[in-house]
């Protein structure tokens, strides 16, 4: 568990752990993975013969994604710097920070990439979270001084009161992101993303599980061919907290790292989890109240 919280509604965060298919399990010695990346960014990545990326508008969520640098180092290490025990899951890294806690889980990376892009683009108003208990964490409320505090067994909202303390620099970002990963997770985000059927997946979109155990992954980027037929890439984070990768594709090593958007598929199986094709979700415009 993430926080110090003896009550129930801390069982339903992030807990990225697979009850019973567990590719980890299989790979407990690490194999190296290849030394070198020859990719710099998600969009450098190659698309299967015969696909072409979807157009996205400049300054998109989706375009941001794709821009996204990544390591040319393959090696995926945990928040405390030692390499983690699976080097077998990844494609490629994400040249992202995990910092220096165990805190940027699953759900955790989703929600930071979120954040990450409304952050760069100034709309502050839109960062917005909630806890389980239905505390609202709102960037431009927090830059406000808007807090949360445990009290007894509940989380509550408050304002702080001295003078001077807006703040939207990078530091009071940072402290907010420590916040909404303490507080929120793959239960909370879940209940705030809208469903969508697996053959309209768009980059943003979000393969999610929740409660505990559970997961989330990030579609990073999406291919189409002629026909309309898709398929995507995915990005997650794992416990423990670890570099944000885009995984291989287990069950298709011909077309990894892509996966194919196929609605006669049940189950989309990733190195680390097994999802429903009915788990695929999307960001509501405005995310709902809980």
């Amino acid at each position: 568990m993430k926080a110090p919280i003896a009550i129930a509604l801390t069982a339903m965060l992030c807990t990225c752990r697979q009850p019973a298919f567990d590719h980890q399990a299989q790979t407990r010695n690490p194999a190296p993975p290849d030394s070198i990346n020859p990719y710099g960014t998600v969009a450098a990545i190659p698309p299967p013969p015969g696909y072409h990326r979807l157009a996205t508008y400049p300054h998109s969520f989706a375009m941001w994604l794709r821009d996204l640098p990544l390591k040319k180092d393959r090696t995926v290490y945990l928040y405390n710097g030692r390499p983690k025990a699976n080097q077998n899951a990844q494609f490629a890294v994400l040249d992202i920070s995990v910092g220096h806690t165990d805190l940027q889980q699953c759900a955790d990376a989703v929600m930071r990439l979120r954040a990450e892009y409304l952050y760069s683009m100034h709309e502050f108003t839109d960062i917005n979270f909630y806890t389980e208990e239905g505390n609202r964490l709102n960037f431009q409320e927090w830059a406000n001084g808007g807090r949360v505090r445990l009290t007894g067994n509940h989380l509550v909202s408050y304002t702080l009161q001295s003078a001077g303390h807006y703040c939207e620099d990078r530091s009071c970002f940072d402290g907010y992101l420590t916040t909404l990963f303490t507080w929120c997770g793959t239960h909370t985000l879940e209940r705030q993303l809208s469903a969508k059927p697996i053959e309209k997946i768009d980059p943003g979109d979000v393969l999610i599980k929740g409660g505990a155990p559970g997961h989330a992954m990030i579609v990073v980027d999406v291919v189409e061919d002629t026909r309309g037929h898709r398929m995507y890439l995915l990005a997650q984070s794992y416990m423990p907290a670890q570099d944000i990768h885009v995984v291989k594709n287990p069950d298709s090593p011909c077309l990894s790292p892509w996966f194919e958007a196929d609605s006669s598929q049940g189950l989309i199986e990733t190195p680390e989890w097994t999802f429903t094709i009915n788990q695929l979700r999307t960001w509501p415009r405005h995310i709902p109240r809980l």
